[in-house]
């Protein structure tokens, strides 16, 4: 057993949030080797990690900027990148106070699909003293945000470049809807394209030809490509990955950068093991995967995590020889990483397996 140093793990208090640096950089290389091959624009979303150093590895990797969606995380990802898309309505004085006070260095756009969020961030800006782009989001079948036509577009559209303080960028949309396995998503696919195919064309026919038509995820992030039109995608997980993704086959399970440390706190009950991980660690959210579950180990990928309850995860050990003993590390791969790393104040990042180095979860909160 290793000693309680600084590079060990043993000396951490669990639950801990692990970032496993190898992986992070060998993840990033991938997507932009990718987004070079297929000409595609790469702007991650750092919903994901909230922190400031993996933003900073991401544009070295070739980001052409960053994607956040609170007002929290534009002032923490503008000390590092000087191009920020807010993927959100900017809708409210206070948000719009704080958008407008950003770095005037700062490239900024947001998405929006209303006139009254328009003409609040047309004021705020006029104000400010700066142009702020605007992408007009659409909905291609999430049924969450989005203008629902190409009329609808183009009217927007059209007001958004009669509108003082903003400059008409182009159009956005989100398939979050999509997240069937990768082989799997060939009609998806299709819709997608012929619904923005309808869209681009309408928008150049009304001579409002977008420059940006920025769209993607994580689960179709590898088949981006195939998307018609599509010149901009913003992954925000696939940095780290989580179970979700491998779910569907986004990333191998070998490419999960994040996890949470835990110990074993109960082997009472026969068939399971009580770890110092619940909800407030892992976040309770149903996952992809047919077998259910809220994550899984990283090591041990058979064994799920079946329940848990505010401070403990229940480990199902139905389908392993593995006996846990109380006081036993154990490493857990979250069904969704965005809602795990906002519960913990900063990353552990090991590089090699030790611990190198700690960074703050920095934009948390709104």
């Amino acid at each position: 057993m290793r000693g309680m140093d600084d590079t060990s793990l043993d000396s951490l208090v669990t639950p801990a949030a692990l970032v496993d640096l190898d992986r992070v950089e060998a993840n990033l290389l991938r997507v932009s080797a990718y987004a070079r091959e297929h000409g595609l624009r790469w702007r991650p979303h750092t919903k994901t990690h909230k922190t400031v150093e993996l933003a900073a590895l991401q544009l070295q990797a070739g980001a052409a900027g960053v994607t956040v969606a609170t007002p929290r995380e534009a002032e923490v990802m503008s000390t590092v990148a000087d191009d920020v898309l807010l993927a959100y309505p900017p809708v409210g004085t206070g948000r719009l106070t704080r958008l407008m006070a950003l770095p005037h260095r700062v490239r900024l756009t947001v998405a929006l699909d209303s006139r009254e969020a328009l003409e609040g961030l047309g004021r705020a800006a006029t104000g400010a003293g700066r142009t702020v782009g605007v992408l007009v989001e659409v909905d291609l079948g999430m049924r969450r945000v989005g203008v629902q036509s190409p009329e609808d577009a183009v009217t927007l559209a059209r007001a958004v470049a009669s509108t003082r303080g903003v400059e008409y960028r182009g159009i956005l949309f989100y398939p979050g809807h999509v997240r069937s396995p990768l082989a799997e998503q060939d009609a998806a696919l299709r819709e997608q394209s012929a619904r923005l195919g309808a869209l681009v064309e309408a928008l150049d026919g009304a001579g409002l030809k977008p420059g940006t038509v920025s769209g993607g995820s994580t689960p179709t992030l590898w088949r981006s490509h195939e998307v018609a039109g599509l010149t901009e995608i913003r992954p925000g997980i696939n940095v780290l990955n989580d179970r979700n993704s491998a779910s569907v086959g986004a990333c191998a399970w070998s490419e999960c950068a994040y996890s949470v440390l835990a110990t074993v706190v109960s082997t009472a009950v026969p068939g399971q093991a009580v770890i110092d991980a619940g909800s407030k660690a892992l976040a309770k959210e149903e996952g992809f995967a047919p077998e259910g579950g809220y994550g899984a180990l990283l090591d041990r990928p058979e064994v799920l995590v079946r329940g848990l309850s505010e401070e403990h995860g229940l480990l199902d050990l139905s389908a392993t020889a593995w006996r846990p003993r109380v006081g036993e590390r154990v490493r857990v791969v979250p069904n969704h990483v965005c809602t795990s790393v906002n519960l913990h104040e900063r990353l552990h990042v090991l590089r090699g397996g030790a611990r190198h180095a700690t960074w703050a979860v920095a934009a948390r909160g709104w």
